[in-house]
Parts: structure tokens; C-alpha cells; sequence
């Protein structure tokens, strides 16, 4: 004889996912771009990030890349699982959309986490700021180093 088949109702999960937020310029994606999206993965469930455009890019060079191939090679990295360019008014407005539970910054990155993190406060956004600690990623591993060893390669004096 056959036991009865019983069913066991399992509820879903409404466990809530920790959105996690990086943001930017990504011009020639190098390996310490990659090891600043792995560390901020490894912070929550969803990796967010936000791609500056090239207007607001104010603290560097200008990006040789142009923003939407930028975003389109950002978006292919398997860690991330959402990308968007970044707002060309107001660097907190995607916050609004995105409501991220931490926002992670690169090591090197020029924000002062305390001001950002009374900016975020001030326009009612509920995230963490976390300043990923600095990792040696080799010596090619910031843009403008990368450039700068083109440059020295390709000159001919």
C-alpha cells in the first residue's frame, strides 16, 4: 500500500536582500575596478552600481571612454547585478530610486565618508557608508597610471 502524498507549504522567504552601491567613472576598467566591485559585493546580496557621466566627471581628467560604452562594459561584469548611468543634475538622485542599505567606496575614492554619509542623511536616505580598505592590486592599477605607461610606451623621443 502507498503512503498518501502530502504536500508541505513552504512560505517564501520576505528575508529583505542588502542593496549594496558603487559608484564610478570606470574609464579603462583595470584590476583594481574589480577588486572594488568584488569587496562591495561581498557587503550585501545586490550590487548596485552607478556609472558617472561624463559631464559630471569634475575631480580628474575627463573619461576617454565615452559613458555608454562605459556603462555597457560595467554591466557585463558578472558581480554586478544592476548598472546605470549616474544623474546629470544631482549625484544622489538614482540614491532615491535605487535605496541602497551601503554605499562602498573604492579606498581611493574622493568622497569624505562622514560628509556623504550627513548628505545621505540630510535628503532622508537610510544607507551606510563604508570606506573598503586599501589593497594592493599591482603596480598598473589606478587610470591614470595606466595612461601614463601608454603614453611613456608610445612616445618616441
Amino acid at each position: 500500500m502507498r503512503a498518501p502524498c502530502i504536500e508541505i507549504y513552504r512560505k517564501p522567504s520576505v528575508a529583505k536582500m542588502t542593496r549594496v552601491l558603487a559608484t564610478g567613472t570606470f574609464d579603462i576598467l583595470h584590476p583594481g575596478h574589480i577588486l572594488y566591485l568584488t569587496k562591495a559585493k561581498e557587503l550585501g546580496d545586490e550590487l548596485f552600481v552607478i556609472v558617472s557621466r561624463d559631464t559630471m566627471v569634475q575631480h580628474k581628467s575627463k573619461p576617454v571612454i565615452p559613458e555608454r560604452q562605459r556603462l555597457q562594459v560595467v554591466r557585463a561584469l558578472e558581480v554586478v547585478d544592476h548598472a546605470e548611468l549616474g544623474s546629470e543634475h544631482d549625484i544622489f538622485e538614482p540614491l532615491m530610486t535605487i535605496k541602497p542599505d551601503i554605499v562602498a567606496l573604492g579606498f581611493d575614492q574622493y568622497f569624505d565618508e562622514k560628509k556623504l554619509q550627513e548628505d545621505l542623511e540630510k535628503r532622508h536616505i537610510p544607507s551606510k557608508v563604508i570606506r573598503l580598505p586599501f589593497q594592493d592590486t599591482g603596480e598598473l592599477s589606478g587610470t591614470e597610471s595606466i595612461i601614463r605607461e601608454i603614453i611613456k610606451r608610445r612616445v618616441k623621443c
